[in-house]
C-alpha cells in the first residue's frame, strides 16, 4: 500500500514567475492604462465623478511604469542573452516603441490629470521630462527599429505585421502630447520650436506609416488574416490614425499666440481636412478588425499580451473625435467619443484583469524549466531492482 505524503504549501509568486520572458510589449500596459485616463477627461461631455476616476488610473499607469522601467532594467542585467535576442527577433524589436509611447503616455497623462493630486508645478515638471525623454526614445526607436529590419533581421511579404507600425507611430504620439506643454513654455521662440517640431514628428510618423501600411493591406490580402493569437494586433493600425487626428487637433489648439496667426488658421482648417476623413476611415478599418477579432474568437483565440492592442490605439480614436467635436461642436463627434471611451474602458477592463490573472499564475512569466535531476547509480552492479 502506497501512502502519499501530504501536499506543501503553495508555492509564493515569486517562485512561479520570471522576468526572463519580459519583452518590450510589456510597456503596452501602461499605454493602455494611462490612455484611458487622458482620453476620459478630454471627453467632451462632463460626466461627475469620472475625472476621479481618472486619476486613480492615472495613478496606477504611474506605478505601472515605474515597476516595468525597473523590471526591464533587471532582465537586461540577468538576462542579457534573452534581451539581445529580442532585439534581433523581427516580431519583437518593434514593440520597443512601446517603451517610448508609455513614457508620452504617462507624460500625458500627468499633465491632463495627475497636476489634480501633485499640483501644475510638479505636473507640468515631470511631463516635460517625460516628453523629452520619451522623443528622443522615439527617435531612436522611429530609425533604429527600421534599420535593424533592414539589415539583421530577414523578414518576407508572410512577415509584414501591424506590430511593424509601433516604432514609426512612436513619433506621432510625441507631436500629440507636446502641445499641451506649449502654454508652459516662454513665449516667442520657444513656443514655435515645439509646435514646429511636433509638426515635423508628424510628418515624419505619417509619411513612415503610409509607406509601411500598403505592405500590411496587402499581406492580409494575400495571404489571409493573421494567427489567432495576433488577431487584435490589427488593431494597431488604429494607432497612426487616431493618434494623427489628436496630434492636428492639439496643434490647432496650441497655435494661436505661438505662430502668425494665418499660420494659425491654416492649422486649424488643415485639422479638419484632415482629421474627418482620416476619422472614417479609421471607423472603417474598426469595423474590418473587429469582424476579424470575432472570427478568430470562434475559432477559439487564446488571451495573451497582443489583447492590449485594443486598448491604446482604440483611446487615440477617443481623444480624435473629442479634438474634433472641439473644433466643430458637432454633437455627432462628441457621441462617437463618449461611444469609443465605453469601449476603450470595457476593453482595458477585460485585458487588465486577464493580465493579473496571468502574471499571478505564472502564466504569462512561467519561471525556467527546472534541469531534469540526474540519475542516481546503483551501489551495487549486481543488485537487481525490487519489483513492487
Amino acid at each position: 500500500m502506497v501512502t502519499l505524503a501530504p501536499a506543501g504549501p503553495r508555492p509564493l509568486i515569486a517562485d512561479r514567475i520570471s522576468v526572463r520572458p519580459l519583452g518590450p510589449n510589456w510597456y503596452a500596459t501602461v499605454m493602455g492604462t494611462a490612455i484611458v485616463a487622458t482620453a476620459g477627461v478630454a471627453l467632451p461631455i462632463d460626466v461627475p465623478g469620472l475625472r476621479a476616476a481618472c486619476g486613480v488610473v492615472w495613478v496606477l499607469s504611474a506605478l505601472l511604469l515605474v515597476a516595468l522601467l525597473v523590471a526591464r532594467a533587471g532582465h537586461w542585467a540577468h538576462h542579457a542573452d534573452q534581451a539581445r535576442a529580442h532585439l534581433l527577433d523581427p516580431a519583437v524589436a518593434p514593440f520597443y516603441g512601446c517603451l517610448a509611447m508609455a513614457l508620452l503616455a504617462v507624460g500625458a497623462s500627468t499633465l491632463a490629470v495627475g497636476r489634480d493630486l501633485v499640483g501644475t508645478g510638479v505636473a507640468v515638471a515631470v511631463a516635460g521630462a517625460l516628453w523629452v525623454v520619451g522623443t528622443a526614445v522615439s527617435l531612436l526607436a522611429a530609425a533604429g527599429i527600421p534599420y535593424l529590419l533592414i539589415t539583421r533581421h530577414r523578414v518576407g511579404p508572410r512577415d509584414a505585421s501591424p506590430v511593424w507600425l509601433l516604432p514609426v507611430v512612436a513619433p506621432m504620439v510625441a507631436a500629440a502630447t507636446g502641445p499641451a506643454l506649449a502654454a508652459h513654455l516662454p513665449a516667442g521662440q520657444w513656443r514655435a520650436a515645439l509646435l514646429l517640431g511636433c509638426s515635423a514628428q508628424f510628418g515624419l510618423s505619417l509619411l513612415a506609416t503610409l509607406v509601411l501600411l500598403p505592405a500590411i493591406v496587402a499581406g492580409l490580402l494575400r495571404y489571409g488574416p493573421p494567427a489567432l493569437a495576433l488577431t487584435p494586433t490589427l488593431f494597431l493600425v488604429l494607432g497612426p490614425l487616431g493618434q494623427s487626428t489628436t496630434a492636428v487637433t492639439n496643434l490647432a489648439d496650441a497655435a494661436p499666440g505661438a505662430l502668425r496667426a494665418e499660420h494659425a488658421s491654416a492649422l486649424a482648417g488643415f485639422a479638419l481636412l484632415y482629421g474627418v476623413p482620416v476619422m472614417g476611415f479609421a471607423l472603417w478599418w474598426l469595423v474590418l478588425a473587429w469582424a476579424l477579432v470575432v472570427r478568430a474568437a470562434r475559432r477559439g483565440m487564446p488571451f495573451a499580451m497582443t489583447w492590449w492592442a485594443f486598448t491604446f490605439p482604440v483611446g487615440t480614436c477617443v481623444t480624435g473625435a473629442a479634438g474634433l467635436a472641439r473644433h466643430t461642436d458637432l454633437a455627432a463627434l462628441r457621441w462617437l467619443a463618449v461611444g469609443l471611451y465605453g469601449v476603450l474602458v470595457a476593453a482595458w477592463g477585460v485585458a487588465l484583469v486577464r493580465t493579473a490573472r496571468g502574471v499571478v499564475s505564472g502564466a504569462l512569466l512561467p519561471p525556467p524549466l527546472a534541469p531534469a535531476p540526474t540519475a542516481a547509480r546503483p551501489a551495487a552492479p549486481a543488485a537487481s531492482p525490487a519489483r513492487s
